[in-house]
């Protein structure tokens, strides 16, 4: 996950950059990922930015040592796509000078099981759990 250059829209006293992550996708496929993420806005939703890092300020350099996780290696054919990520609010939090952990980087369901609104709910609640959990 990087930092990137793209400004938060403020709120009272948080605000900031944009964290985001980086996955490489075939280049022929970047349009089926954007049209499949965009169907679920409140879970990443499409990509923010696809190509050129340097465009959101992500460096060659930077792209093989990011500011939180582990390098993905880019291969022949593939392009980086990049989404907004849950350590945004982490930035936000900071930038506000508020001490506190906002998120656990890589700690996501994936699942292609369709849910109700309920079953939604109970997610999110049992993701809360969990990471008061890890939190002690």
């Amino acid at each position: 996950m990087y930092d990137s250059n793209i400004d938060l829209v403020p709120a009272g006293p948080f605000g900031g950059k944009m964290v985001v992550s980086m996955r490489p996708i075939l280049a022929s496929q970047v349009p089926v990922v954007e049209r499949v993420t965009d169907e679920y806005p409140l879970a990443h939703g499409r990509p923010i930015h696809v190509g050129n890092p340097e465009a959101i300020g992500i460096s060659p350099k930077k792209l093989q040592n990011p500011d939180y996780g582990d390098s993905v290696e880019i291969a022949d054919g593939e392009v980086p796509v990049f989404w907004a990520c849950g350590v945004t609010p982490q930035n936000a939090v900071k930038h506000a000078g508020i001490d506190a952990i906002s998120h656990t980087p890589g700690c996501m369901f994936v699942t292609d099981a369709q849910t109700s609104s309920s079953q939604q709910d109970l997610l999110r609640m049992q993701c809360n759990h969990a990471s008061k959990n890890l939190m002690g």
